[in-house]
């Protein structure tokens, strides 16, 4: 499902529960002179029920979709800190290894704010940016063993160390957040929801002997956008809410300014 446009997706739902409320208006229409009102309480009382499920289920999903999305901020901003951590930490290394690590480290910021672009579902490009970020972290690790051999101290070496394990470990979580989305069990069990909801509404509608109000209408049009709001913050890099770079890009100016790259 994360491979299907979201203004389809909530342009789909929007048709649905329309159809949904047209249908349960019109079999409603069929059967308004020939049930009692006791009838039309229960089915009353039903609609307001399953508004209320529907207002439980879109909030739980929406409360999700926003922790995703905080979490991957949050990781972006963790990396950006590690990377810079470690950039600066490198500055303490031996002379052999100090200006190799700075540039292994200038080019490994520049492929993780490329990589900050490219949409999830472009899985070749991601795989050779994966593939890149292995080669770059072996190369780092092989540079920390020489440093180690050259100068042992914790103040120096093992400090770097420290922080280059963190580097790769904030790599791993910021590429698990992108990975995790909303269950589309919980999706599916909406759109039901909703189809159902808009039935039972219409139904309702229906027995009581007039069409749908502009407020249902309204109604409907305010569940759509909520469900694209979900669907879109559960998208990051596709959607039209995307996750703040910022930190990364600064790190990416900072790095270059320390190292003269860009100096006129």
């Amino acid at each position: 499902m994360y491979d299907i446009d979201s203004v389809l997706i909530a342009g789909v739902l929007l048709v649905s529960m329309l159809l949904a409320i047209e249908s349960g208006y019109r079999l409603g229409s069929r059967s308004e002179h020939v049930t009692g009102e006791d009838f039309k309480q229960h089915v009353n009382a039903t609609s307001a029920s399953l508004l209320g499920i529907l207002a439980l289920l879109l909030g739980f999903t929406f409360s999700l979709s926003l922790q995703r999305y905080d979490s991957r901020s949050e990781a972006v901003v963790d990396e950006a800190n590690a990377i810079g951590t470690t950039y600066l930490r490198s500055r303490m290394l031996p002379a052999g290894v100090r200006d190799e690590v700075g540039k292994l480290l200038h080019e490994y910021v520049d492929l993780r704010v490329k990589a900050g672009e490219i949409d999830l579902t472009a899985h070749q490009t991601l795989s050779e940016m994966a593939a890149e970020t292995g080669r770059l972290h072996s190369a780092l690790w092989d540079y920390a063993r020489r440093a180690v051999e050259l100068d042992p101290r914790p103040v120096t070496s093992g400090l770097f160390v420290q922080t280059l394990n963190e580097l790769i470990d904030n790599y791993g979580k910021r590429d698990a957040e992108l990975a995790r989305h909303v269950p589309e069990f919980v999706l599916i069990l909406l759109y039901i929801t909703f189809i159902m909801t808009g039935a039972v509404v219409g139904y309702a509608t229906g027995l009581a002997g007039h069409r749908p109000s502009f407020v249902t209408h309204i109604l409907v049009g305010l569940i759509v956008i909520l469900v694209f709001i979900i669907v879109d913050l559960d998208r990051p890099r596709r959607g039209w809410i995307q996750v703040s770079q910022k930190s990364m890009l600064d790190l990416q100016t900072d790095i270059r300014e320390l190292s003269g790259v860009g100096k006129q």
